[in-house]
């Protein structure tokens, strides 16, 4: 008999996450197996202390569990890009490698999509509340947050959480570039769907050390923020010309 689709795909992007991939593994399959079908993607992104060799080695009593190894580093948006193309769920959701992102918010992260009547929802947001980050980083975050909303009107506080759930097919409909994965609000609304928000916790990272930095962040969202913002005004002119061309 041909095997059935999980319900939902949980992708996790990440690098050198080798001291705290084993733990948050065993942290998505107590949160998930009580409550849906899944499966687990690991996109390995060019990982260079032997994280992909931990993940391999539990597979074999793992079935739900998959490895996809980019080998040279594409970032956040890749990575989730590319366990979105080799997902089978219907429904993804996404959290980051470094642990930060409890696993046991992903039932409540998946709910709203589930749910009855759901049909129009695209993507649902997780936001987090007591962020455990820095206080260089939280003030970075919140700067760039107020710029973003300022000029997006997506509605969101937060988009950098990686705690995020959407439906697949609509994720692969939208124009994908470096860095999208922190404008998936405004993106799903470009396309029509509603987008909800659920506040989720946080918490300190395990172990290993973050791949990016304040500055890094500042420099390449200043760009991505303008390229964004074309895209929604080109999506406004593209539907006024439309209806014009009905009426």
């Amino acid at each position: 008999m041909p095997e059935i689709s999980p319900e939902i795909s949980i992708v996790i992007p990440a690098k050198n996450e080798a001291s705290n991939i084993a733990a948050l593994l065993d942290e998505i399959d107590a949160a998930c197996a009580p409550v849906c079908d899944y499966e687990v993607i690991v996109v390995d992104d060019g990982s260079d202390d032997g994280m992909g060799d931990i993940v391999r080695a539990r597979m074999a009593d793992h079935p739900k569990l998959r490895l996809l190894h980019h080998p040279k580093s594409g970032g956040q948006s890749a990575g989730v890009h590319s366990g979105v193309l080799a997902a089978t769920g219907a429904i993804i959701c996404t959290l980051d490698g470094d642990g930060q992102n409890p696993p046991s918010e992903l039932p409540a992260l998946m709910a709203p999509l589930r749910a009855p009547g759901s049909e129009a929802i695209g993507l649902v947001a997780g936001q987090r509340v007591g962020r455990q980050d820095t206080m260089s980083k939280k003030l970075a975050s919140k700067f760039a947050n107020a710029i973003r909303s300022a000029i997006l009107k997506d509605g969101t506080r937060d988009t950098g959480c990686g705690l995020k759930a959407f439906r697949r097919e609509a994720f692969l409909a939208l124009p994908f570039f470096n860095h999208m994965h922190r404008y998936l609000p405004a993106l799903f609304t470009r396309d029509g769907w509603e987008v909800a928000h659920v506040d989720v916790s946080h918490r300190s990272r395990g172990g290993g050390a973050s791949n990016y930095n304040n500055l890094q962040r500042g420099l390449v969202g200043i760009v991505d923020l303008m390229g964004v913002a074309w895209l929604l005004r080109r999506r406004k002119t593209a539907r006024a010309t439309e209806i014009a061309r009905k009426e």
